[in-house]
């Protein structure tokens, strides 16, 4: 982290400070949690004074953008929370319905993002995909079940940082944060699907590509078309546990029912 802050330039006040570390939030340098230099070389960074520092980090605080945590240093807060509300939350994991909304809106909305990355990626956008896709093939390679779906998400926030727009990049982390908390716990069932994660791969291997070579067309089709696939995979892993738990049911009723005539005779 020791390369994001910049000089101040002019009257360094506390404002400008500010300024700095709310745009590297909103633009999603800082996440969550990340945690910030110490005071004294964060002062060192900025070139300002350490009282200087101490208000514009009071400032950040008093307006639950950073936190401070005793012994622990200082804290990017969960801003991306907010967004959605623990009652909303709970609502969205209890109704069925919900899930389809949630994939009908990720799929436009990730199309955008996809397009926007082919639009305006740099290379160290480039560079950082590269890396992700790297881990998703080894992942892949080994079978490692919990880090390939991971990984997943991941790849996704990239995406989203590659089309640079807050607005977009807010929203989506905020979707994204449904997944890796559970709310959705039948996310996990898409890659039950026979033939479900060799084609996931080669949906993300898809997007990568597209954005990689500037093609903005190709980037929302190859997003749009990957929604669409978890979204059918997800409803016939849903069925097929229903029919398994039906069949599960039957040969025991019929079992049992066996086991009676039997008894009576």
């Amino acid at each position: 982290m020791s390369d994001i802050f910049s000089r101040i330039e002019h009257s360094r006040t506390a404002d400008e400070v500010v300024q700095q570390i709310e745009s590297l939030i909103l633009e999603g340098v800082l996440r969550t949690g990340d945690r910030l230099p110490g005071e004294r070389e964060l002062a060192r960074q900025f070139e300002v004074s350490r009282p200087i520092l101490r208000d514009a980090l009071k400032s950040l605080e008093g307006r639950g953008l950073l936190t401070t945590r005793p012994g622990g240093g200082t804290h990017v807060a969960d801003v991306i929370g907010q967004l959605f509300t623990k009652p909303v939350t709970d609502l969205i994991s209890m109704h069925r319905k919900a899930v389809t909304d949630y994939l009908e809106y990720r799929r436009e909305i990730e199309a955008i993002a996809a397009e926007y990355a082919a639009r305006r990626a740099t290379s160290d956008d480039l560079a950082l995909l590269d890396r992700i896709m790297a881990r998703m093939d080894e992942a892949h390679r080994t079978g490692d079940f919990d880090d390939e779906a991971e990984i997943d998400i991941e790849f996704h926030h990239a995406v989203c940082e590659c089309a640079h727009n807050m607005i977009l990049l807010h929203t989506l982390r905020s979707c994204y944060r449904l997944l890796s908390e559970g709310v959705f716990q039948n996310r996990l069932l898409v890659f039950t699907v026979p033939g479900a994660r060799e084609a996931l791969l080669a949906q993300h291997r898809a997007i990568y590509a597209a954005i990689k070579a500037g093609d903005p067309a190709a980037a929302r089709q190859a997003a749009m078309d990957h929604i669409s696939y978890v979204e059918r995979s997800m409803l016939e892993a849903e069925r097929s546990g229903d029919w398994q738990r039906v069949s599960r049911l039957r040969l025991r009723q019929r079992s049992e029912a066996g086991d009676g005539a039997k008894t009576t005779t």
